[in-house]
């Protein structure tokens, strides 16, 4: 019984870990901001570190199986670490600077529809409107980012505290451009949708996830810190002092972007970037409960609500792209079946024709 549980629903579970794991990077990188730390440089050493952690392990557990690199797949690579990686992140963060919190998670919250748009662009995903599965996606992904966006949007009523702070954190400085601001955030989630789709066509061609995943850091680190190199002149901001906050926000995020990357590019491998990309959403709940015990923040009405809907429109989605992949191999079956017959059906005429 708790085998076929798990058989069916581990990349279920593992995404579900992974937000959590994302979830606590939120105040590690916002306590780390509070301490001046630049968000460029932050990104830089986050994916470098994540690229140092995982090498060892592509190189020993995916040395044979590992397709041999060409120049064009090479190029691949940069390109959907550029996409995915150093620019999603950068511009994600950068935004931070010129809009507020709430703006930012509010549109973070669409990456699952633009990931479910882009992809069905591309003829990734099939909507049958006139299946129940099919309208269940579409009902799914509009009701996961309406409940995202009750979250962030609408409060209600406090509900009252249960007890005081347990870690404070000092909230980063920001300075409001209400132009700049909402166009980087805008473009960083085109982009982080754009990177989920490129990662699911660059696996069918280099289906070795965790290689793969230690190219997109190396590479998407490199560039975040050409990047930071040329936002940040001054030597000291890269200075990170052993033990501070700085180090423990950079050392836990490169170790959730190396764990949690591998394990979400093997669930993108056998479930496909929508179903990925749909977590997303469940990212903001955490955020909101975590922040509610351990930081003393008031949580309101309007937060439950929200937290509902997205795990209602999350199942919703979920329920209709299991159906549809059970269908999808029902099919697989009973042709592979057919064309079994069809091929015995060869064999034998020739010999009662004899």
């Amino acid at each position: 019984m708790a085998g076929e549980f798990m058989a069916r629903y581990k990349f279920h579970l593992i995404m579900f870990l992974t937000q959590i794991g994302y979830a606590i990077v939120y105040f590690f990188t916002e306590a780390a901001f509070s301490q001046g730390l630049n968000p460029h440089i932050y990104v830089a050493y986050r994916f470098c570190l994540a690229a140092c952690l995982m090498f060892p392990f592509a190189y020993v557990l995916e040395r044979k199986s590992r397709p041999n690199l060409t120049f064009r797949l090479f190029m691949e690579f940069f390109l959907l670490s550029l996409i995915g990686n150093c620019s999603s992140l950068n511009m994600h963060f950068a935004s931070l600077k010129y809009t507020s919190p709430t703006f930012v998670a509010t549109l973070f919250n669409t990456i699952p529809a633009w990931t479910f748009i882009i992809a069905i662009m591309l003829r990734m995903e099939v909507v049958v409107v006139k299946n129940p599965r099919g309208i269940a996606k579409i009902l799914g992904t509009l009701i996961s980012l309406g409940g995202a966006t009750t979250i962030t949007l609408y409060k209600g009523p406090a509900v009252p505290s249960l007890w005081s702070a347990l870690v404070h954190i000092n909230k980063p400085s920001v300075h409001e451009n209400w132009v700049k601001g909402p166009i980087l955030m805008l473009v960083s989630c085109v982009t982080w949708a754009t990177g989920y789709i490129l990662q699911a066509i660059t696996l069918k061609k280099y289906p070795t996830q965790v290689s793969l995943a230690t190219w997109i850091n190396g590479i998407g680190g490199a560039q975040s810190a050409v990047l930071a190199a040329c936002l940040q002149h001054k030597a000291s901001a890269w200075s990170i002092k052993m033990l501070s906050v700085n180090f423990w926000s950079i050392t836990y995020s490169g170790i959730c972007s190396a764990i949690f990357g591998c394990l979400q590019i093997w669930c993108m491998k056998e479930k496909g970037p929508v179903f990925v990309a749909t977590f997303n959403s469940l990212q903001t709940v955490i955020v909101v409960v975590l922040a509610y015990f351990l930081l003393g923040e008031r949580l309101y009405t309007g937060s439950i609500i929200g937290g509902f809907l997205v795990i209602i429109g999350l199942y919703l989605l979920l329920w209709g792209k299991d159906g549809e992949q059970s269908s999808n191999k029902n099919q697989e079956q009973s042709s592979s079946h057919c064309n079994e017959i069809m091929v015995a059906d060869k064999e034998t005429a020739p010999n009662g024709g004899k």
